[in-house]
């Protein structure tokens, strides 16, 4: 049975809500004024521990060689215009728009894995706090449907939905989970239960290529390696970007849903994906990409994209091979991006789409070490959103945490600051 829901306008159509003073940011070197008109405001210190002193953002966004260098530039970043852009890129992919439409569906009873070794415990994910709920079973509803975003196979997102029973229907906030590399939504569960039992609704999705999308174990890299082919599709990152975009539409609809208080999560893969969806969209409130943030041109000009690349590797092999190459360099690198993600190292890389999402809150989760998402890399970027969220005076919106001897995993300390900037952010 297909239920018609009705279409709102494209956030590429309809006026974006985006305050007038930080719909242009410009990011000048400082200068003096007065000796008692200090051009930028001050913050109580906090104490700094771990490396590239960029983890707490709470503080005077002067200061850092890097940053001094970058203001010199006299960056502007028109955050409309880079949504303009970027939704426009995701379009011209498509196979066909279609009407939202949206489908019930069955719980997935063997959900599909890619990994070698199918997952089976996280602990990070089971350390998410919960409400103590009397019956919580009895009372945790689900819902199983498809979301039509496009023609075509890809184009059925299935939605997993989590939420309490409620004896009066009344708005609550929503939080999409998003998952890693060969995981599926049924391996974000435990997040699920976790928020539902706070009064959350909980979201989760398959990406592209992977869960319900999935026909083999080999089925995401078979879709790499056939966008650098044929450059039709953009299996990595953008085209889910596309369906959040589209899940969106469906969410602000539900009755049971506040429209304003839509928040978006995700580990690796996953934060990526939440990243480029809250550039792209609005309507995602409040943004917390855990492990998936990075300088994608900042890792090719300075050498360090070999961690990134080897998490997807055949596809940069069969590119080494078209272009001729004996070994994997940059240059092919490079090729590759522009292949499978258009303006992924340009215009649409993190020192452009991360400011770009000021003024809503921001929470970027990193580890200190992780060779796939480097912390020197975001000093560009943080440098930039500093500065957007300063200019829009609520600089306590973003925070970049880099948890000290971590590298590309997602931790319990990660999950619990996550958890608390939504429920910071997201509760009234």
């Amino acid at each position: 049975m297909k239920l018609a829901a009705a279409f709102l306008p494209h956030p590429n159509t309809a006026p974006l809500s985006i305050p007038p003073s930080i719909t242009h940011v410009r990011l000048f070197k400082h200068i003096s004024h007065a000796p008692n008109a200090p051009c930028v405001r001050t913050y109580p210190p906090k104490k700094c521990d771990y490396k590239f002193n960029i983890q707490i953002i709470n503080k005077a966004c002067t200061g850092t060689k890097q940053q001094e260098m970058e203001n010199k530039d006299n960056i502007v970043i028109n955050a409309e215009k880079i949504r303009f852009e970027f939704l426009n890129i995701l379009r011209s992919k498509r196979s066909a728009e279609v009407a939202l439409t949206v489908e019930r569906a069955k719980p997935v009873v063997n959900p599909l894995y890619q990994d070698d070794t199918p997952p089976n415990f996280s602990e990070a994910m089971e350390s998410c706090p919960k409400a103590n709920v009397e019956n919580f079973k009895e009372l945790l509803q689900e819902e199983n449907l498809y979301l039509y975003t496009e023609a075509g196979e890809q184009g059925r997102l299935p939605v997993l939905i989590l939420s309490m029973k409620e004896s009066e229907q009344q708005k609550r906030p929503a939080i999409i989970f998003l998952h890693s590399t060969h995981k599926c939504k049924e391996w974000l569960r435990p997040l699920l239960e976790a928020y539902a039992s706070r009064g959350y609704i909980a979201v989760a999705v398959d990406s592209r290529y992977h869960g319900e999308r999935a026909s083999s174990k080999t089925t995401y890299r078979d879709a790499l390696v056939s966008s650098w082919k044929n450059g039709d599709t953009m299996p990595f990152i953008f085209d889910t970007a596309w369906d959040l975009v589209k899940l969106a539409d469906y969410l602000t609809q539900r009755e049971d849903i506040d429209p304003t208080r839509i928040g978006i999560t995700g580990e690796s893969l996953g934060g990526m994906h939440a990243w480029f969806a809250a550039a792209a969209d609005t309507r995602y409130s409040v943004v917390v990409p855990i492990i998936g943030v990075q300088g994608f041109r900042w890792a090719i000009d300075n050498d360090k994209w070999q961690a990134r690349v080897g998490s997807i590797k055949p596809v940069f092999e069969e590119a080494r091979i078209d272009l001729g190459k004996s070994t994997l360099d940059k240059e092919v690198v490079e090729k590759v991006w522009d292949r499978i993600a258009p303006g992924l190292a340009s215009q649409f890389d993190s020192p452009y789409t991360i400011p770009a999402i000021a003024p809503r809150p921001l929470l970027i989760v990193n580890g200190a070490e992780d060779p796939r998402c480097p912390l020197a890399g975001l000093e560009i970027p943080k440098a930039r959103a500093c500065q957007a969220y300063e200019e829009a005076n609520c600089l306590d919106n973003f925070k970049l945490i880099a948890e000290p001897g971590i590298g590309h995993q997602m931790t319990p300390s990660m999950v619990k600051e996550a958890g608390a900037w939504f429920d910071k952010f997201l509760e009234h």
